[in-house]
């Protein structure tokens, strides 16, 4: 009986809550109510953690399902995480849940590192909460100097794989982009607990090891030029007569993929980029998941540099005004 009446009573303080705090700014009615943390920790009656339980339950269904991640639904996500792991600290997995769904916007992703950051505050020993701050950093900010230092932090903590040094060594180069990403979207892999979002990361390393094919073929074009004085007319001539300078081409398709989802892609010169492509892709691999992405944070990081200028701007004018004397006045 003591559960039953532990049930009854955690229900009646999600009841009053939700009859006596207003919701938090800007929700709407389609993502539901979510109230304000530090009013609904004051309020939770001793039942913070069931609380915060019920609250997970929604960012979960909030997620869930053949849905969009929209900014707007970023937002409510960040607030529905605010609120859990206000009411329960303690928690583990929504802090790196904020990680892998809020990501339509900088300000999800900053938002989402505020919650990492939270969740270091309590796990200070958990490395992956490190690496899903460093991960951020580079493939949605590209901040790789942040990046390294959460990596750095992530490699002295128990159980933070071995490789973590070098991956940091790595961001601080200006070769990073293609080899860091492979190793940080297969750790995002190996971790994440979300079906949909291992998805992604399979996709995207699918798409890294075709540019890892395509970049050993641009390698062979420059040697095929050395040897013969002029450029390619066809990729297959990488590998056909006394001018070739491969044995075979490489797949032009994801090994991993499955014999029925095969289209027998080729390698081809690309008419518009004169660059080696599958017809797999269509394209070339440019860092993040997609070329929306890329170009996504390239304009959060463009508008960050704008706010700057302005600042700097403003803070110029400030320093060059004066009392006036009483010539002035």
């Amino acid at each position: 009986m003591v559960w039953l009446a532990a049930a009854v009573l955690a229900v009646l303080a999600t009841d009053a809550l939700h009859t006596r705090l207003p919701p938090s700014g800007g929700a709407s009615r389609q993502m539901g109510f979510v109230p304000d943390p530090d009013l609904a920790k004051v309020l939770s009656l001793g039942f913070g953690a069931v609380l915060a339980d019920f609250y997970w339950l929604q960012a979960i269904q909030a997620a869930g399902g053949d849905v969009r991640i929209t900014p707007e639904l970023g937002d409510h996500l960040g607030r529905l995480i605010d609120l859990v792991t206000t009411l329960n600290p303690r928690v583990d997995h929504p802090y790196r849940f904020a990680a892998i769904w809020m990501t339509a916007s900088e300000q999800n992703v900053r938002t989402a590192n505020r919650l990492l950051a939270r969740g270091i505050e309590y796990h200070p020993d958990e490395w992956r909460n490190y690496f899903y701050l460093g991960f951020n950093h580079f493939f949605y900010l590209l901040e790789n100097d942040r990046a390294a230092e959460w990596l750095d932090r992530a490699s002295r903590l128990p159980g933070a794989p071995r490789y973590l040094p070098r991956l940091a060594a790595r961001l601080k180069s200006e070769s990073a982009e293609i080899e860091v990403a492979a190793v940080f979207l297969q750790e995002m892999l190996n971790t994440s607990q979300d079906d949909v979002a291992k998805e992604g990361y399979r996709a995207a390393l699918d798409e890294i090891e075709v540019e890892q094919s395509a970049r050993l073929l641009d390698g062979a074009r420059a040697r095929f030029q050395d040897r013969n004085g002029r450029d390619l007319r066809t990729v297959e001539e990488l590998v056909a007569g006394e001018s070739a300078v491969l044995r075979t081409l490489p797949a032009a398709e994801p090994l991993a993929l499955p014999s029925a989802l095969r289209r027998g892609s080729t390698w081809v010169l690309d008419p518009v980029s004169d660059r080696i492509v599958s017809t797999y892709y269509g394209k070339r691999y440019r860092l993040h998941v997609g070329e929306s992405d890329r170009q996504r944070a390239e304009g959060w990081a463009e508008e960050r540099r704008i706010r700057e200028r302005v600042q700097g701007m403003e803070g110029s004018r400030g320093e060059t005004r004066h009392e006036p004397s009483n010539h002035d006045r």
